[in-house]
């Protein structure tokens, strides 16, 4: 589950939810994982992400998206391990949160040549990704991130 939160309505008609959770089912489904997991989504503006990309990573700069993972995810997934991030409420273990740049992610659209819904769902799915644990810091890394990436977009019919 994935929840949105976009107060401001800085993505207004861009956030198509419905898409968005079908990006979440087709990624645990890559991974082979239940849909027992929750995950929270954060529209910003520009302040509020470079505020937050220099407070957690000591980089002043504006970016697309940041993940806060509440989890150690490893795969494959221990449940036993992880009893104490669940939430009591809904069950599902707690992932944590994603910020994304409005602002970013219709100026990178236009950079890429396609739609802002398009660039709102990679970065979701990028975001999510490194919920799950997998980053980018090394090439072995980035290209098993990107075939995930790209296997679930393409699995839906997302493309440039």
């Amino acid at each position: 589950m994935i929840c949105v939160y976009d107060e401001d309505k800085l993505l207004d008609g861009e956030i198509d939810v419905e898409l968005l959770e079908e990006i979440w089912c087709e990624l645990l489904s890559a991974l082979g994982l239940k849909d027992e997991f929750e995950a929270e989504l954060t529209v910003v503006g520009k302040d509020e992400i470079k505020a937050l990309n220099l407070q957690t990573r000591g980089v002043d700069a504006v970016t697309d998206v940041l993940s806060f993972p509440s989890m150690n995810v490893t795969l494959p997934f221990d449940e036993k391990a992880h009893e104490e991030d669940k939430n009591p409420g809904t069950g599902n273990y707690i992932l944590g949160d994603i910020a994304l740049c409005a602002e970013r992610a219709v100026e990178q659209a236009g950079e890429f040549g396609h739609s802002v819904k398009r660039e709102v769902c990679y970065l979701v799915l990028h975001g999510l990704c490194h919920l799950f644990g997998f980053d980018h810091e090394t090439e072995k890394d980035k290209r098993k991130m990107r075939k995930v990436e790209e296997d679930v977009l393409t699995g839906l019919g997302i493309t440039r």
